[in-house]
């Protein structure tokens, strides 16, 4: 049996980025980190992997992890953000304007005004070190905490002013919230509340529908942040079509076949690509395909997050 694929062609995101720079450090011709699990990558890991004596295969398993990184794997719940955060479009620092009436998005799965979120990390950032802000924003650090806690209308306000026509939000507010999220102490936050507010709940809806493999809590992560969550009426019909014995991909389709039927029609069906892809382990999403078992998220290991718990 061949050693299981961690990551590979194809995979986005911040663990990208963490493996670049181990192949940078340990010496490989890899030009720049840019998240993106390409060509030059995947040269860099076979030739790793050739000076180390692994299998020359260009991918991250294992073996190489534990080599190249010298740590554990990262859990599936932030490889579930990885993916998530890649669907999204979004990282740590970037920042939009108020195109869809969320006001301001920012953060790793985007993180909105509207919902009180992003004053949520702000404020957890400014009593624990107010210095970051002073760095980030300068002498706008008083306008920034001023609208994070303004009334309704007026948020909405400061929001339009500040957002482009085409969406993106004015500088020097982009680049500000850019550097902001750039700082380690910012994306802890941010991914403490990742944790608290999305996987965990998501946990929770995976154990419920009896999901247990990498994929389907992937699935339940990903409709968390999305969407909310699977409404209450989705959940009832997916457990009434549940059979005993059925295997859990179908339960996955059902699923995300829910999700969408439960989202607005305009994005419908955009919603039920990007959930079936990661109910089935591929797909095309935004026009992009994704193959999951090279963001290491497979629908054959059982995720740590929904193993049974064991006896003491």
């Amino acid at each position: 049996m061949s050693a299981r694929t961690l990551f590979g062609t194809g995979a986005v995101g911040e663990v990208v980025a963490e493996i670049q720079h181990a192949l940078i450090k340990s010496g490989q011709p890899l030009k720049a980190v840019d998240r993106i699990y390409g060509q030059g990558t995947k040269n860099a890991v076979e030739q790793y992997q050739i000076a180390h004596h692994l299998s020359p295969t260009g991918v991250v398993d294992a073996d190489t992890w534990q080599s190249l990184m010298q740590r554990p794997v990262p859990a599936v719940g932030e490889r579930s953000l990885q993916l998530t955060a890649a669907f999204e479009g979004h990282g740590f620092g970037l920042a939009v304007g108020n195109f869809d009436g969320a006001l301001l998005t920012w953060g790793i799965v985007g993180f909105t005004v509207a919902s009180g979120e992003v004053k949520s990390i702000v404020d957890a950032v400014n009593r624990a070190h107010p210095e970051l802000l002073d760095q980030a924003f300068g002498a706008n650090k008083v306008e920034l905490l001023q609208f994070l806690q303004d009334a309704p209308d007026a948020k909405k306000q400061w929001a339009t002013s500040h957002s482009l026509k085409n969406g993106l939000l004015a500088e020097p507010w982009r680049s500000m919230f850019a550097v902001f999220g750039g700082f380690e102490v910012v994306q802890a936050e941010q991914i403490k509340h990742v944790m608290e507010n999305y996987l965990a709940p998501a946990i929770k809806s995976a154990r419920r529908l009896g999901l247990s493999s990498e994929l389907g809590l992937a699935l339940m992560f990903d409709i968390q942040v999305q969407n909310g969550g699977l409404k209450p009426a989705a959940v009832k019909a997916v457990l009434q079509q549940v059979q005993s014995g059925l295997a859990e991909i179908e339960v996955r389709k059902l699923i995300a076949n829910a999700s969408a039927d439960s989202a607005r029609v305009a994005w419908r069906e955009d919603v039920r690509q990007r959930k079936l892809t990661i109910a089935t382990g591929q797909g095309t999403v935004h026009g992009h395909p994704f193959l999951l078992e090279n963001w290491a998220l497979s629908g054959d290991f059982v995720a740590e997050e929904l193993a049974p718990a064991k006896a003491a």
